[in-house]
């Protein structure tokens, strides 16, 4: 299971032996039992009533008189403090604190037990209270009627001092929501009392809604109201000066006209049915700060044979409806659907069956138990997953949620390394076991290309957080759509009408959901990322450097220029050293397109990304570009390390292992993998690939690779190997079979370190070529002067007479022209070895 769950509060952990040691010492000093007189049998009317933005947690229990009392838990100091005690044998149903923890609201029902009187005001079922608590003095009756009343206070992020005026909702049952506005002042010193106590201000915010849930982290209003049988979805941001603005509506396609009455995260039910619960629509809204807003919804449903759920994407006008079956779930398994807002760490690998209580911030609450979790996806568990499964699209949903929950490439940053925490250290084998796993099994999928899916995805949940809109700027997947059918689950894809924005000034989450709507109304056009241009822009470099036609050295310069910074970016980020023996040599191509990529995307964030700094775009596309190099070589450096390989390796002079083989193949498909995308490699790269396919392959397989562009060879490469082979039959052929298919100004450089005739020819013959390019027949005289000559041999004489001639033209006119000490002194001499050797004399 990859969902875990592990609990930051507990009741019985984290109150109930609190409440023992206040029983003892009320008993130490003779007073007997007490407010805090917390019995053995009691622990069950010990219970959590609501949770508030700051996370401080609200309980009640009932001491051995039957009375009612409040406590709170601070999350921050983990310290408990008792708010009031309620004299009355009376059912808590709902509870609030302001920020400042000197009001308590309270809605209060009949005790169940039989036999017992009514406490409350004739003809009422539920009696709503305001306390100032700062200390225990008034008490205030909000309301006295015969329906439900839940309660909730505002809590603004002004903490720098107390506000004058709170602000409490109040929703009740008979579908309204009304916000009271309560002004306190503080009198004889510390004490807080509220001011006209009599006429508390009010406004009605909602009326005849069927559904509404509390964001208690954002501080914003969502509710259903039905117009025409149809289904709006409202939501009210309440703002840190107390005002507060209706922000949008949006119809959903959901009947809720038969449903009832349901709210989301307004404390604690205890009154609800569960077995009703359990068959009863479950609706929740999700947000996060990228400007997303999803509704996730599944409808009623008789019997657990299959169930069926909706997510409606708001921010991008579509939603899919998914149907999976449950026939092999067990039945404990198929009592509810409850929507989880997962985080991103690793937990114990254990669910409850009680029904949850999904919150912000990733917690869960366990009503029955008392019991707060915080839900994240653990990576241990969606590895085992990833090792285990045998299906493309589950391999594939498994790495996405292991990338997004960590965040991808960033525990691969030097500042993860440094930090000496047990949960990151663990956090951080698990990601590296995961391109461990990835290197081992480069052809598991037969779907979609693993490493490509793993750089690209891995890129992507390394920057999520750091770009707005990322997901339209830049590719999540290598697979653009997924067309193979996921067995046992169906999926319909429906376009939906987007949000009517109510406001016209935007800020923060507002300003990016808007704008995620502004892209989806007029249809813009696609704006991922890719290197079409580049890849153009790159071959025709290098096809001007093989013609020696070159664009102005300042542009290449600044190519480069970006190039540098990248790799620099890149060895900031690794203090460690490298296993691999890559980021050591220049490979010109490579950083030519390194540097292209860095300008394409850099004015491509500069496009789309409106108000951002130059300078944070250009540090953004550096640490793309990183992490995509770097996530090369860490899959490279995987299998190095798996297959124990040392830096002889790099000799040409030793053959080839099987060891070396597995990381000459995992090479060749990291290869095939940025080749289809046109992606940078480190450089170095292509050194060591050549080096491995020199060792590991034969002959004709080699030259093989070299002609169909799998190895590319660098002067690197085929410098050291002209330095590390000896001059044996075997060898040589490998040499000449190399330069011969080298481009030919590195071909030259290359063949004069190699001393030897055929080098020599080579090297004449490009000579002779470049002396007759442009060689016009001159009349000359018929006779040749044989004292000139060592040799008699006519053409050969008259041949050389031509390209002296040539030469001497030439210094003439170019006189700082030089060709490497070559002439038609070193071409006649080449030339009668070559033919020596031909005769075999």
């Amino acid at each position: 299971m990859a969902l875990s769950l592990v609990a930051d509060f507990e009741l019985g952990k984290d109150v109930l032996p609190w409440l023992r040691a206040q029983r003892a010492a009320s008993e130490a000093r003779g007073a007997g039992s007490g407010g805090a007189d917390v019995l053995e049998n009691d622990y069950e009317s010990l219970r959590v009533l609501n949770i508030e933005r700051n996370g401080n947690i609200i309980y009640t229990y009932k001491d051995d008189k039957g009375n009612v009392v409040f406590g709170l838990y601070d999350c921050q100091t983990r310290q408990n403090e008792l708010l009031y005690a309620f004299e009355k044998d009376l059912e808590v149903f709902s509870c609030s604190v302001n920020s400042e923890r000197t009001l308590l609201a309270a809605s209060l029902i009949q005790s169940t037990k039989e036999g017992k009187r009514n406490e409350l005001q004739p003809g009422s079922k539920c009696l709503t209270l305001l306390v100032e608590i700062h200390p225990v003095n008034n008490v205030k009756v909000l309301k006295a009627v015969d329906s439900y009343i839940w309660v909730q206070f505002l809590y603004p992020h002004v903490e720098s001092h107390p506000l004058p005026e709170n602000h409490l909702l109040l929703i009740s049952e008979e579908k309204y929501i009304e916000k009271f506005r309560v002004h306190v002042a503080q009198e004889d010193g510390n004490r807080v009392v509220i001011k006209n106590s009599g006429h508390l201000p009010r406004d009605r915010i909602a009326e005849d809604f069927v559904w509404a849930q509390w964001d208690m982290s954002e501080q914003r209003l969502y509710y259903i109201d039905l117009k025409k049988s149809k289904s709006i979805l409202k939501c009210i941001q309440f703002y840190a000066d107390e005002s507060y603005n209706l922000m949008f509506e949006v119809p959903l396609d959901i009947s809720l006209s038969n449903s009832g009455f349901k709210l989301v995260n307004f404390g604690c039910d205890y009154h609800q049915d569960r077995e009703k619960l359990s068959k009863h629509l479950s609706l929740c809204v999700f947000t996060n700060h990228t400007g997303s807003l999803c509704v996730c919804y599944s409808p009623k449903c008789a019997a657990w044979e299959q169930i069926t759920y909706s997510v409606f994407y708001i921010h991008k006008g579509h939603s899919k409806t998914f149907t999976t079956s449950l026939k092999n779930v067990d039945s404990h398994m198929t009592k509810g659907i409850t929507f989880l807002n997962l985080g991103n760490n690793e937990m114990i690998d254990m669910l409850p069956h009680s029904p949850l209580q999904s919150l912000s911030g990733s917690l869960v609450l366990d009503c029955c138990s008392g019991k707060l979790y915080r839900a994240m996806l653990s990576q241990s568990s969606l590895l085992r997953l990833l090792q285990n499964t045998r299906l493309d699209c589950e391999k594939m949903a498994t790495l996405h949620c292991a990338l997004s929950c960590g965040q991808g490439a960033q525990f691969l940053e030097g500042q993860w390394r440094q930090r000496a925490d047990l949960n990151t250290n663990r956090v951080l084998s698990d990601f590296l076991k995961i391109i461990q796993w990835i290197s081992e099994n480069v052809s598991a999928c037969h779907s979609f290309d693993l490493i490509q899916e793993f750089i690209i995805a891995s890129s992507y949940w390394s920057v999520y957080s750091e770009i707005s809109n990322v997901d339209k700027l830049l590719p999540h997947s290598s697979v653009l759509t997924w067309n193979t059918e996921i067995p046992g689950i169906t999926l319909v894809t429906e376009d939906t009408a987007l949000p009517l924005m109510k406001v016209h000034s935007f800020k923060g989450y507002w300003e990016k959901l808007n704008s995620n709507l502004e892209y989806v109304k007029y249809a813009k056009p696609h704006f991922h990322y890719n290197n079409s241009v580049v890849r153009r822009e790159w071959q025709n470099l290098i096809s001007e450097e093989k013609t020696g036609k070159r664009r102005s050295t300042a542009y290449v310069r600044n190519i480069l220029d970006n190039a540098i910074k990248v790799i620099s970016n890149l060895e900031a980020r690794n203090l460690e050293p490298r296993l691999t023996p890559l980021l050591q040599e220049e490979d010109s191509h490579q950083r030519l397109l390194m540097g292209l990529m860095v300008s394409e995307l850099k004015d491509h964030f500069l496009r789309h990304l409106q108000g951002v700094e130059k300078k944070k775009i250009e540090q953004m596309v550096l640490d793309y570009i990183s992490k995509l190099l770097d996530l090369i070589c860490h899959i490279l450096e995987a299998s190095w390390r798996k297959h124990n390989l040392h830096s002889w390796v790099l000799h040409f002079n030793s053959r080839g292992s099987a060891a070396e083989f597995a990381v000459f193949h995992i090479m060749t498909r990291i290869l095939e993998a940025t080749n289809s995308l046109f992606l940078p490699l480190p450089p170095g790269f292509h050194t060591l690939h050549t080096i491995l396919g020199v060792h590991c392959l034969p002959l004709h397989n080699l030259l093989h690779c070299i002609d169909s562009g799998v190895l590319l060879l660098t002067e690197t490469a085929v410098t050291r190997l002209m330095k590390d082979l000896d001059n044996t039959e075997k060898n040589e052929k490998l040499k000449f079979s190399i330069i011969v298919r080298l481009p030919p100004l590195i071909g030259q450089k290359i063949c004069r370190l190699w001393d030897h005739p055929m080098s020599s020819n080579i090297i004449s013959r490009n000579h002779v070529m470049r002396l007759l390019q442009n060689y016009k027949k001159q009349p000359r005289n018929s006779m040749i002067d044989k004292s000139s000559f060592s040799l008699e041999f006519l053409p050969l004489n008259y041949f050389i007479e031509i390209l002296t001639d040539i030469e001497s033209t030439n210094q003439a006119l170019y006189p700082v022209e030089r060709h490497d000490n070559v002439d038609a002194e070193f071409v006649e001499e080449a030339a009668l070895k070559h033919t020596t050797m031909l005769l075999g004399l």
